[in-house]
């Protein structure tokens, strides 16, 4: 399973739009809009990396509003149980 963070800059009359039509991808899992660096962060879970390439150059990029995407490849992830185990001290 491959798991990526796309940040979205979009033009803010279609920020809120945007969502919405995201979120109806398929591969996009949750989209969130944030502030910040970005105005929306689309979280993609696919099978495999060409799946990933086609979502975010044919389905993200291509939606009217999208000004540019950064896309961040997820190489393992934690959960919050997984996290708290790391941290821990043994005390």
């Amino acid at each position: 399973m491959v798991h990526a963070f796309v940040l979205i800059d979009a033009e803010p009359a279609r920020v809120a739009d945007l969502a919405g039509e995201l979120a109806d991808v398929a591969g996009v899992a949750e989209v969130y809009s944030v502030a910040g660096e970005a105005d929306l962060v689309a979280i993609i879970r696919v099978r495999q990396q060409d799946e990933l390439a086609n979502v975010v150059t044919r389905h993200i990029a291509t939606l009217p509003g999208i000004t540019d995407t950064r896309t961040l490849v997820a190489f393992q992830a934690f959960s919050r149980h997984d996290l708290e185990a790391m941290w821990d001290l043994g005390t």
